[in-house]
């Protein structure tokens, strides 16, 4: 299911532009990370995906469908959206309520609904904890709760919303998980997010916006590796890829795998 934006503007009461001019396309199946800085038009882009906010100008398309002619319901079938703060999306008074709530809403079978929630609930290690209020949780459950809710609903689309903000290295390890799973089922993934570090090892497609235009938009390996272009969004490479320039190995170093490959290799021509 293909995303196309067309030449998007989008200009918030008061007269302050967000988004002067976007144009990109997502291919199905696409894992995306879009980069920048507060301010840079990163969840304003992201809420025109799911029909939350409408273009001032331009055209915005989710397999066809215009933003502007379909409900927020009705895109809800095609674009799940995993809010930053998982308070602003949970209202349920249990765990498994809350995951059920969105694919009964978009009218599956009992039995599916069933299998996708066990299946969302198995993912995000929530199965134990499916007969407890969700803010009974600490933030990273309840995060994990809002992730299950919006995986359940199966949509070929599923955005994430800066999905590492205040997590400890297991769940961001969990949430990378998450994502993979999605990957292998096919699923288009386009996160928002300020970890570079996350993003080099989970996106293989970068998008960098500055100013509400894109800055960069290109395979992993070639955007972050344009130091100083990056920097004009304010954001950093990857301390791996960081490392890498300074100790002089060649191309775009995203993991640990790749750097101690390329270390490797570099030490044993001295």
């Amino acid at each position: 299911m293909q995303v196309q934006i067309n030449n998007l503007f989008y200009a918030y009461p008061g007269g302050i532009n967000a988004l002067n001019g976007i144009s990109f396309s997502i291919e199905p199946g696409e894992q995306v990370a879009i980069v920048g800085q507060n301010g840079a038009g990163k969840t304003t882009l992201a809420r025109h995906l799911n029909g939350l906010l409408q273009p001032t100008s331009g055209q915005l398309t989710i397999g066809g469908w215009d933003t502007r002619s379909v409900s927020v319901a009705k895109l809800a079938s095609r674009v799940g959206y995993v809010f930053q703060n998982p308070d602003e999306q949970l209202f349920c008074k249990t765990v498994g309520v809350e995951v059920a709530f969105g694919p009964k809403n978009l009218h599956y079978s009992p039995q599916r609904i069933d299998e996708l929630v066990s299946e969302a609930l198995a993912l995000t290690e929530l199965t134990e904890k499916r007969d407890i209020n969700p803010y009974d949780l600490s933030p990273t459950g309840r995060k994990m709760v809002a992730l299950a809710s919006i995986i359940s609903m199966d949509t070929p689309i599923v955005i994430f919303d800066e999905p590492t903000t205040g997590q400890d290295a297991a769940s961001v390890a969990r949430i990378a998980s998450v994502i993979a799973h999605l990957r292998k089922h096919g699923k288009t993934v386009i996160t928002i997010t300020h970890d570079i570090d996350f993003c080099a090892e989970n996106f293989e497609r970068v998008i960098a916006l500055s100013q509400g235009q894109v800055l960069l938009d290109g395979s992993a390996n070639e955007v972050l590796g344009q130091q100083e272009i990056l920097a004009r969004t304010y954001v950093d490479p990857p301390q791996l890829t960081r490392l890498g320039i300074r100790l002089g190995i060649p191309g775009t170093i995203r993991s640990q795998v790749e750097f101690l490959a390329a270390y490797r290799t570099l030490t044993s021509k001295d």
